[in-house]
């Protein structure tokens, strides 16, 4: 005689469960992805992963230093010394004379910079609808997380704190700024 099994109610605990397993495991490239994206936004600072860039470039003469600044796009720059017509500064030099410009800029490989605009997805620019669907997800596998564990029990709880925790730290790192 053949058994039956008996038949379980699925309720909202089995289907939050039930996405947040599927959800997650197609998450987890996503979050690697961003996460070295996220990396290498942190140190766009340092040398970390860029090379020198040589550049040539032919402005209007007799440009003054905050007008060189803006027009080789060089934030804070800052003449070193004036030799005759030349000005130097530390990225290279200006001739005020012909308005050539010789410097240097420290930039990332090519195949790093995809990584790179990942954080920095405007609005305007049709990968938002994705970035927006990938917050979206993370934020239901944060909050689906609670529906892993039964309420009451040592996992539910210890949990809580650790989300408590987890909220606290990020608002005073928000703050300690």
């Amino acid at each position: 005689m053949e058994q039956r099994k008996p038949r379980t109610r699925k309720n909202i605990r089995w289907y939050m469960r039930y996405l947040h397993n599927k959800i997650g495991f197609f998450i987890v490239g996503l979050v690697i992805i961003y996460g070295l994206s996220g990396l290498l936004q942190t140190y766009r600072d340092t040398d970390l992963l860029k090379h020198d860039v040589v550049h040539e470039q032919r402005l209007s003469p007799g440009l003054t230093e905050a007008q060189l600044g803006t027009s080789l796009r060089l934030r804070n720059l800052k003449v070193d010394k004036t030799e005759g017509a030349v000005l130097t500064f530390k990225e290279g030099t200006y001739n005020t004379q012909t308005g050539v410009a010789n410097y240097t800029t420290k930039e990332w490989y090519s195949w790093l910079v995809p990584f790179t605009e990942l954080h920095k997805t405007a609005s305007k620019s049709a990968a938002h609808y994705f970035t927006t669907l990938f917050g979206i997800a993370l934020l239901f596998m944060s909050v689906s997380a609670f529906w892993m564990f039964k309420p009451g029990t040592k996992l539910f709880s210890s949990g809580v704190y650790l989300t408590i925790a987890g909220v606290i730290a990020a608002l005073l790192l928000l703050f300690a700024r």
